[in-house]
């Protein structure tokens, strides 16, 4: 009641939960591609400000959290695809069970990068969704290994990696 410019957080958290829900659950065993291709594109077409604006606040151990950081991982790479193929490429080295859970082919390049993330994120509609959340983490690990060891360890990319590391966790 006090709350008089902004919205009830309890009332985000409720919608945030339920459009999460209902993507998910209304996407599921979809044959249709053009379904597919709508979950995977929802950032593009709806821009990532609207998804953070829905689901940023949300818990990480939560259905809207997970799907957060599945766009804001999918984001990056289609932001910067070469720094994304550079350190999954340096991480996989230090981090060789992930590579093979995250499924890049090799070697990886930035086509291949945005092809995986895509792919990854084309599992909230088709296949397990756990296996969506485990394939993305095990990307997410191998590009934090790759950010950890890159030549130049300033702080800035040492704190990068550790936060990548973090959605990584959270993800699993």
């Amino acid at each position: 009641e006090a709350i008089t410019a902004d919205i009830d957080p309890a009332e985000r958290t409720e919608a945030a939960d339920r459009c999460a829900t209902l993507l998910v659950r209304g996407a599921r065993g979809s044959a249709d591609e053009e379904v597919v291709s709508r979950i995977v594109h929802l950032a593009d077409t709806e821009g990532l400000d609207a998804l953070a604006d829905l689901w940023s606040g949300s818990p990480a151990d939560s259905l809207a959290g997970c799907l957060w950081r599945l766009y804001l991982l999918r984001a990056w790479v289609y932001t910067d695809p070469l720094r994304a193929a550079f350190e999954f490429d340096a991480g996989r080295r230090h981090a060789p069970v992930h590579e093979v859970v995250a499924g890049v082919v090799d070697p990886p390049g930035p086509d291949e990068v945005r092809e995986l993330v895509d792919l990854v994120l084309s599992g909230v509609a088709r296949g397990d969704f756990a296996d969506t959340l485990y394939r993305a983490a095990a990307f997410a690990r191998v590009v934090a290994a790759g950010r950890a060891h890159a030549d130049s360890s300033a702080y800035d990319e040492d704190l990068s990696a550790a936060r990548l590391l973090t959605m990584a966790d959270q993800l699993e």
